[in-house]
């Protein structure tokens, strides 16, 4: 037994030592590179190393999720992963301006960024307001006699009846009238009478008759009763009043045998063949409105029809409360269809003024002093930008400055590119001259956590997740069932009731939990 442990002992020992002999010839041709790889500081190269390579300088250590943060010395990420040491010469030493962030390229995909490049076209536009519809008051016409007297008939006795032009009424009994009419019959037959006297009492008859005759008419009293009156002689009791236009009574005072004073309204009749349609148009939108401009309407009543007018004028007067400007449209109202005070939704189309460089409305971040838009410069690396904008359509809004045609630009995720990377911090370098040599820490980092569990349900209406899991140490959290968002829909395709998942989650905002990364 003790000669063959000293057998084995014997070739152990012989095998280290022709280990070491080849270490020890091919030292000088491999190079230092190994060496190089865990030297935080550039040392002298070996005697041995005939390359004359010095070895790379240590910068700092990055984190390995490819959030913005670095640290001067070595250490693990909540996820207990270590960070990666970066070299002098190595690409992730490239220095990120502090207009912008980067982000690895797993996360932009976990994420679900999606870029569109900034376009020349035509900003047409749709106005969209709520309207009434109401007469055409240039078509309302107002009954009232302008002498006393008394209603002997109605012929129309009911509001909203309909009625034809030159239609009767109603009959009226005036003391007035009657004595009108009866100066009149006279002084005619005066002019007849004095047909062979001398011109002066000819004259004299002639004035007395045209006085009746005026009266009468600025009593609206017709050409054809007053024409019957100078050819039969003879005064009637009563008096027809009729319609002077074909339309609906809208207002009925009269009633019958009532007394009625000069100028008091009987009947108010609207002719309704042409209607008004009254908007109110946000204040926003009314610089873009011209009188001419075409109109769409629909009525709640009519669902499968479409109503066209034009718009006449735009009031000069704005609403305070709702800060709404009136916009009369005029449109025809075949058959009647339109009755006044029905609602209608009013569409105004707006031509743009031309080609103009226009971005989607999701890629503009509006912190409600100033817009941001992310412009993407590279492989996960997005520089914010200030604009100018200008005029907006239901999808695209102009860029008057900050943006060039052809840009890409951020349409998708751009709330997450803040969450993910400290997009404040980047924000608030916007105008900072001064570069710094070396990447600084962000004043706040956000943290990734991991769970494994079993999928309790999905809602892909609401992007959540309903997950069991087990014990989280970084959060120290129990086991529990909570719910969580999807950061992309693409998640939630891999994500079935029933199914054991392990998965990675941010805190987005207080309290909000995002799924990033789902795993078998």
């Amino acid at each position: 037994m003790k000669s063959g442990t000293g057998w084995m002992i014997g070739a152990l020992l012989a095998a280290l030592a022709g280990a070491g002999g080849y270490y020890a010839g091919t030292r000088g041709h491999a190079g230092s590179s190994a060496d190089a790889a865990g030297a935080p500081t550039a040392a002298p190269a070996s005697a041995g190393d005939t390359t004359g390579k010095p070895e790379k300088k240590l910068l700092y250590y990055r984190n390995p999720m490819g959030l913005p943060d670095t640290s001067p010395t070595p250490k693990k990420d909540p996820m207990g992963m270590d960070y990666i040491a970066v070299y002098a010469g190595d690409a992730d030493e490239e220095e990120v301006p502090a207009n912008q962030v980067k982000i690895s390229t797993d996360k932009v995909q976990k994420l679900g960024v999606r870029t569109e490049a900034a376009q020349l076209r035509a900003l047409d536009k749709q106005v969209r307001a709520s309207g009434r519809i109401e007469p055409d008051e240039r078509r309302l016409y107002t009954i009232a006699p302008k002498f006393e007297g008394y209603v002997e008939r109605l012929h129309v006795n009911v509001t909203g009846q309909a009625v034809g032009r030159g239609q009767a009424l109603f009959e009226v009994y005036s003391p007035e009238l009657v004595s009108a009419q009866r100066e009149y019959a006279i002084a005619m037959q005066g002019v007849s009478a004095l047909k062979d006297a001398g011109s002066q009492a000819q004259s004299g008859m002639q004035q007395l008759a045209s006085a009746s005759l005026a009266r009468l008419r600025n009593w609206d009293i017709s050409e054809a009763q007053i024409k019957a009156l100078a050819d039969s002689g003879a005064t009637t009791r009563t008096l027809t009043f009729r319609s002077p236009v074909s339309g609906i009574v809208m207002d009925k005072k009269a009633l019958q045998g009532m007394r009625f004073m000069p100028g008091e309204m009987l009947y108010q009749i609207a002719d309704l063949s042409s209607v008004w349609v009254i908007a109110d148009v946000f204040e926003q939108d009314i610089g873009l409105l011209k009188n001419g401009a075409k109109a769409t309407m629909r009525i709640n009543a009519y669902p499968d029809k479409t109503f066209s007018g034009r718009v006449t004028y735009v009031y000069p007067t704005l609403n305070a409360e709702t800060r709404t400007v009136p916009v009369r449209v005029e449109l025809s109202n075949p058959g009647g269809l339109l009755k006044p005070g029905m609602f209608a939704q009013v569409e105004l189309p707006v031509a743009a003024k031309g080609q103009v460089v226009t971005v989607p409305v999701s890629a503009v971040i509006d912190s409600g002093t100033r817009q941001i838009v992310l412009v993407e410069q590279g492989a996960g690396r997005y520089e914010s930008r200030e604009v100018k904008l200008g005029a907006r359509s239901d999808t695209h809004v102009e860029v008057l400055d900050g943006v060039a045609e052809g840009e890409p630009v951020v349409v998708a995720a751009n709330f997450l590119i803040d969450a993910e990377s400290n997009l404040k911090a980047a924000l608030g370098g916007l105008g900072n001259a001064a570069t710094a040599t070396t990447p600084a820490a962000p004043a706040a980092k956000i943290v990734g956590h991991q769970a494994s569990g079993t999928v309790d349900g999905v809602d892909l209406k609401e992007g959540t997740v309903s997950l069991n899991h087990g014990p989280v140490a970084s959060l120290k959290w129990p086991a529990m069932t909570m719910e969580f968002k999807a950061a992309n829909a693409t998640l939630l395709q891999s994500l079935k009731p029933g199914a054991k998942v392990t998965v990675e989650f941010i805190e987005r905002q207080p309290g909000e939990w995002v799924i990033t990364s789902v795993k078998p």
